[in-house]
């Protein structure tokens, strides 16, 4: 029995229902204990802000794999392995060290060993990158003493990505909550029975359902002006659950996908892709600091974010034209997927992709920036 639509929705409500209810909660806990986010010369919000939105976020997570857990249609995806397990456990500890360090400030060494910890929960419990496609080159099997290493290195990637993209209300839950969608669009076509390049046991499209849910539960309270934020928290916690789904749709099979051959050739490209605003992000972060002979964690507003903001556009305007870019980034990824041998497909994203150019660069607001 595969899941239906009425089954994935199901689940998606109970991620949207859970963080909704619990958010405004942990914002009010997080006044309590004085977990609160001050303004200063790097935040851009104008009075004290609670923390804790991400504890919410994994609740949300928690109780969706919960309620699926009790369906029927669900369980293969449960019984096939211990997965969602790991990933579970993986996405509590970034949780829990994000928490901390928004709460009481974690040197950078130990959140690193956290992320460590986390990447290595999800190796063990079988969320493990076994296999690493590359352009051109055979496939390679990753040796039992490398899988964990790439595992985590992954892991750690994906985490500090979208760490770094989170410098405004609402940007860091709404590109994750596009690009989860992209995912679950995709491992869902894959898991297909006429294409069936995934098992019907591959946990990646529910895990990116719920991940969409408690983004966009979230979303109300971190939209601009935000009452909440996600923190180091929710904003590592994010980056596990991305990389999970990631690895267990790119890194578990051997099986090639004909719609990808024009796409990099391998499915593991298509989290690059999707999340190419924060990727990018964080590689111009890191040479863009060590230029300048700081560490990589030294914070500074230089951000895609903040030269938009810059340009003249508002934070609300700012976070949606990054939106939209992930969405083009999206959409480009699933054209081969759905639309395979349809070039003339391809003709509205470049349209709409010229279009926000001139927008962001062109806006009457950003004009009037750059005359001044």
């Amino acid at each position: 029995m595969r899941p239906s639509a009425l089954d994935y929705g199901i689940v998606f409500a109970a991620a949207f229902g859970i963080t909704l209810v619990l958010t405004p909660l942990a914002g009010a806990l997080a006044h309590r204990i004085g977990a609160l986010a001050y303004p200063d010369e790097r935040r851009d919000h104008p009075r004290p802000t609670p923390y804790l939105g991400g504890v919410a976020m994994f609740l949300g997570l928690a109780g969706a794999l919960a309620v699926a857990w009790q369906r029927d249609a669900f369980r293969e995806v449960f019984d096939g392995s211990s997965a969602l397990v790991g990933v579970l456990v993986g996405a509590a500890i970034a949780c829990v060290v994000g928490t901390w360090d928004d709460v009481r400030d974690v040197s950078p060494p130990a959140k690193t060993a956290g992320l460590v910890l986390s990447g290595s929960a999800l190796y063990w419990m079988g969320a493990s990158m076994i296999l690493f496609r590359v352009p051109y080159l055979d496939l390679i099997v990753l040796s039992p003493d490398l899988a964990p290493l790439v595992t985590v290195v992954w892991v750690m990637g994906m985490a500090n990505a979208t760490n770094f993209i989170d410098g405004l209300d609402g940007l860091a839950a709404g590109i994750v909550a596009i690009a989860s969608g992209a995912m679950f669009l995709y491992s869902h076509r894959l898991v297909d029975p006429a294409v069936d390049v995934l098992g019907a046991d591959n946990p990646a499209p529910l895990l990116t359902i719920i991940v969409v849910g408690i983004c966009v539960g979230f979303l109300p309270f971190n939209f601009n002006p935000a009452r909440i934020f996600m923190g180091d928290g929710g904003a590592l916690m994010l980056g596990v659950l991305t990389a999970a789904s990631t690895i267990l749709v790119g890194g578990q099979t051997d099986q090639p996908f004909s719609g990808q051959a024009y796409f990099f050739y391998l499915p593991l490209v298509v989290p690059l892709v999707v999340m190419g605003v924060p990727i990018i992000d964080t590689a111009w972060a890191i040479v863009r600091r060590a230029s300048k002979g700081v560490s990589p964690d030294t914070a500074d507003k230089n951000h895609l974010h903040h030269r938009l903001m810059r340009l003249g556009h508002g934070q609300r305007r700012a976070v949606l034209i990054l939106w939209m870019w992930t969405a083009l980034l999206s959409a480009f990824v699933l054209y081969p997927v759905y639309n395979a041998g349809r070039g003339d497909a391809m003709v509205p994203i470049g349209v709409a992709a010229a279009g926000l150019v001139l927008f962001t660069y062109f806006h009457p607001g950003a004009r009037r920036t750059r005359e001044g």
